[in-house]
């Protein structure tokens, strides 16, 4: 005897509830995708409603809603018809997302409340690997179950989408901008709004609209960590970060060749004038291991913990070094496949010290607010 039928529908509507829209992770029954559904002799005719008409990712919603249909008794397949939502629809959806219909676009990461981690990867200059271990950190935290993004915030030199794969581009929703995902991490460039491989070429003002919307417009929902791939260097995206998350802590890389390290004690200082936390120092390229199990310092040694070292000094709080992460051809050839080494090959000894950093970023504590930066200043009495 078949069930009733209002028992099916609420069960085909339980079913249906089980989906996550694969680009802003949450049910398409509560994003209002679901226009509406019929069932006949055990298939299910499932209208539904995209954001927009060129949606790329039609199979995975076709696959996940049949897969979560066909899960109920009687059940034997289903059959999606894709719309498009209206204007009306996309402002509703909008409106949802945002969490009200007065709200406006803000950084939520700014926000007194907010409880994710930003990170701010950066570096002295260029060739260091700073992008190489923003991603790798990033598909690190993402494989131990956290929510993380990425921005790209290295308008001139941009990267991070080649390194972790990403090959789809943004989905807009009104004002509203869904970051693409690759390896469970949600990344925003500006890689992804130019043509072929043009350049940037913008001055300050610009590059801090675009740091910006990449923060505000974007949505990134609940993310347990925010890394910021940096430009080299302390210039307008610095300064830009400091005024935009001042919460944003400092993530330094560098090799161990001291003329590197100087220039790395530089980008870590600003942290001074910006009252922002150095998290720590992370020493890239350290050595190469040879086939004898000898090591060959290429770039010579001892840089990454000189930087802690200064560093600490200069804003009178412990920084640590986080990890040596060895030279390895592997590092290099993961980034060009769009696969970090964490995942690509978690056995090699730069993933493994990569793996030992993102556990050290993994653990911070909560909160930062009203708490003391430990910044020593010196005050003359009158």
């Amino acid at each position: 005897m078949s069930a009733p039928a209002s028992t099916l529908e609420d069960a085909i509507q339980a079913a249906l509830a089980t989906v996550d829209d694969p680009e802003i992770r949450r049910p398409i029954t509560e994003l209002g995708m679901v226009k509406g559904f019929t069932v006949s002799d055990g298939l299910v005719k499932v209208d539904l409603l995209l954001t927009v008409a060129g949606c790329p990712l039609r199979d995975k919603l076709t696959t996940d809603i049949t897969a979560a249909v066909t899960e109920i008794p009687g059940i034997t397949g289903a059959e999606i018809n894709f719309g498009v939502m209206s204007e009306e629809q996309r402002k509703a959806l909008q409106t949802t997302l945002r969490g009200g219909a007065a709200a406006e676009p803000v950084i939520p990461f700014a926000q007194p409340g907010s409880r994710t981690r930003v990170y701010a990867v950066a570096s002295g200059k260029g060739g260091v690997g700073k992008s190489s271990v923003t991603v790798n950190l990033a598909a690190a935290l993402a494989k131990r179950g956290l929510s993380v993004g990425v921005v790209d915030a290295d308008i001139y030199g941009h990267s991070v989408p080649r390194m972790l794969g990403v090959q789809s581009p943004p989905t807009r929703v009104e004002d509203m901008i869904m970051p693409p995902q690759s390896h469970g991490v949600k990344v925003i460039s500006i890689g992804m709004f130019t043509a072929g491989n043009a350049a940037v070429v913008w001055r300050g003002p610009m590059l801090h609209r675009a740091l910006q919307q990449f923060l505000a417009d974007v949505y990134w929902g609940d993310l347990d960590v925010l890394l910021l791939d940096l430009p080299p260097g302390t210039g307008d995206v610095a300064i830009s970060l400091a005024q935009l998350l001042p919460n944003a802590e400092i993530l330094v890389v560098t090799t161990p060749q001291m003329a590197a390290a100087e220039v790395a004690e530089r980008a870590g200082a600003i942290a001074l004038q910006t009252h922002q936390r150095l998290v720590g120092v992370v020493e890239n390229m350290s050595w190469l291991e040879l086939p004898d199990g000898s090591r060959m310092e290429v770039f010579g040694a001892g840089g990454g913990e000189t930087v802690a070292q200064s560093l600490t000094q200069t804003v009178g709080a412990r920084v640590p070094l986080l990890g040596q992460i060895p030279l390895d051809t592997r590092v290099r050839e993961a980034g060009d496949a769009g696969t970090p080494i964490v995942l690509a090959d978690p056995s090699a000894p730069a993933a493994k010290a990569l793996d030992e950093v993102a556990d050290k970023l993994a653990v911070r504590r909560e909160s930062l607010v009203g708490k003391p930066l430990g910044l020593m200043v010196n005050a003359k009495r009158g």
